[in-house]
């Protein structure tokens, strides 16, 4: 008979327990709260009622997976010869083969998805399909595909999702949901579950960009201001001042559906959306991130063999900004945000040399300059950790988090993929250096940190920019889904 060994369930993995055992169920947990013990407990119970089944835990990456496996393999009974990790890295008859043995498998929805489309695997004998990282399970991810042959074809279907945040709307909760053939949503929130969970110390600072930095901003913006009512040409009506980069792309589209029509008018809007987005994007690397991805963004231009490109770069006050920009680094004058993050590291440090800092930035040349600017003080070591496109494989990046869980570095600066999943229980504190109005990124982020001991978040936001407007739209999200979480919960999803 399978068991879990030495843990012991909190009350509220107790209540989701009950509610999966009887329904699909999404569990809406914080990070580091144990989902992965509610995958364990389901697992184990229905194993045993119905012998000679399996069951399949579908997670994103590698990575993840591999966590799982050990999870598994340390916290329950299973027999190392009947649980499985499955990835694509494994040869197609070795998979066959280990589908065969093994009563639990673990594997990327990409994986299970190949082999299902191949026929060289069967549902018939999962009594449960675990579904880590749920808010996943959108249009065509493989999530979606997994679910639907799962409910057709086993003999007796259960279903577990997993997430810490679903979205901030209904209508993409509901489409989850219906994705998965969710029947129950069991959620708690931070406050629901407190007493089990470490302090988190929140705050955010507002940093004043300096003259400089505001002279090169001043001549992007006047360039934007000047293009926009250029749209009024081609017939658009919306008010320049309240144009945002959510319009430019929805036009953007629209004009391209106008090509095949040979609208003449449609070529020029495509080229003056693009141009607009660019400069758009100048100007926001410049107020969240700084110089150096501001050049790098200024270089990547002088590549570029587009017109919209070719355009920005015959105007005067963008020459002039080009101009500004290298001076200044030759100047050694960097982002405020770079003297405030190292400050508030050193001061860490200093006051406990154990704590272990994550930061977060959204761009692969900030997160270098930040790593060369912090490790030029002796108290600080450190490291980067950036996605498989960025360079790094799946197992280096694990390589990098251990040796911050374990080794000397105490500083680790990553990009999204820091973000999801990965277990970094060592974190006592998490910088922000950008913002997102994700709320699934900004929960994710936030769940890094203060698993063992209580922690600090603190969030750096460039004053009178879109990151103030970032922050408090995401905080908005947050609140609606825990709201609407909290109705869909109370009532059957027949309803909704």
């Amino acid at each position: 008979m399978l068991q879990i060994k030495t843990i012991i369930p909190r009350s509220y993995q107790n209540e989701i327990f009950e509610t999966s055992k009887e329904k699909n169920t999404i569990a809406v947990l914080p990070t580091g709260t144990g989902k992965t013990v509610n995958a364990m407990m389901l697992t184990v119970y229905r194993l045993n009622k119905i012998q000679g089944s399996r069951a399949i835990i579908v997670s994103p990456t590698k990575p993840l997976c591999q966590q799982h496996f050990r999870t598994f393999l340390e916290n329950t009974t299973i027999d190392k010869n009947e649980i499985s990790l499955l990835t694509g890295a494994i040869k197609q008859d070795s998979r066959l083969d280990l589908y065969k043995i093994s009563r639990i498998i673990i594997a990327t929805p990409q994986t299970v998805k190949e082999d299902l489309s191949k026929g060289i695997v069967s549902l018939k004998d999962v009594s449960l399909l675990v579904i880590d990282e749920a808010h996943r399970a959108i249009g065509n991810y493989a999530y979606t595909f997994l679910t639907k042959r799962y409910i057709e074809e086993s003999e007796f279907p259960r279903i577990l999702a997993l997430t810490a945040s679903p979205g901030g709307s209904k209508q993409k909760i509901d489409e989850i949901c219906k994705n998965l053939s969710i029947e129950a949503i069991e959620i708690r929130t931070e406050e629901d579950i407190k007493e089990y969970i470490q302090e988190k110390n929140v705050k955010w600072l507002k940093i004043d960009l300096p003259d400089s930095l505001k002279q090169i901003n001043s001549l992007i913006r006047s360039v934007y201001k000047e293009k926009l009512k250029d749209l009024r040409n081609i017939g658009y009506t919306k008010p320049v001042a309240i144009i945002n980069k959510k319009d430019l792309i929805s036009l953007q589209i629209d004009f391209r559906k106008k090509l095949g029509a040979k609208n003449p008018s449609a070529y020029y809007g495509i080229s003056l959306t693009a141009l607009l987005l660019k400069i758009d994007y100048a100007s926001e690397l410049l107020e969240t991130q700084g110089l150096v991805s501001l050049k790098e963004f200024w270089n990547k231009l002088k590549e570029d063999k587009t017109k919209a490109a070719r355009n920005i770069l015959n105007i005067r006050q963008i020459q002039e900004a080009i101009s500004l920009t290298k001076d200044l680094i030759e100047n050694g004058v960097k982002h405020p945000k770079l003297h405030i993050l190292k400050d508030i590291i050193k001061k860490e440090l200093y006051q406990n040399e154990t704590s272990k800092i994550i930061v977060f930035a959204n761009y692969r040349t900030t997160i270098d300059e930040i790593i060369s600017f912090l490790n030029e003080e002796e108290k600080v070591n450190a490291i980067k950790l950036i996605g498989q496109k960025s360079g790094l494989t799946q197992k280096e990046q694990m390589s990098v988090v251990k040796n911050f869980e374990e080794g000397s570095p105490n500083v680790l600066v990553t990009t999204s993929i820091g973000e999801e999943g990965l277990s970094i229980n060592s974190a006592t504190m998490a910088i922000f250096f950008d913002s997102t109005p994700s709320e699934i990124r900004n929960i994710q982020r936030a769940g890094r940190v203060a698993r063992i001991r209580a922690g600090k978040i603190i969030f750096l936001l460039t004053n009178d920019t879109r990151e103030i407007g970032y922050y408090w739209v995401a905080k908005r999200k947050e609140n609606v889904m825990r709201k609407t979480l909290k109705q869909m919960q109370e009532k059957s999803l027949d309803d909704f």
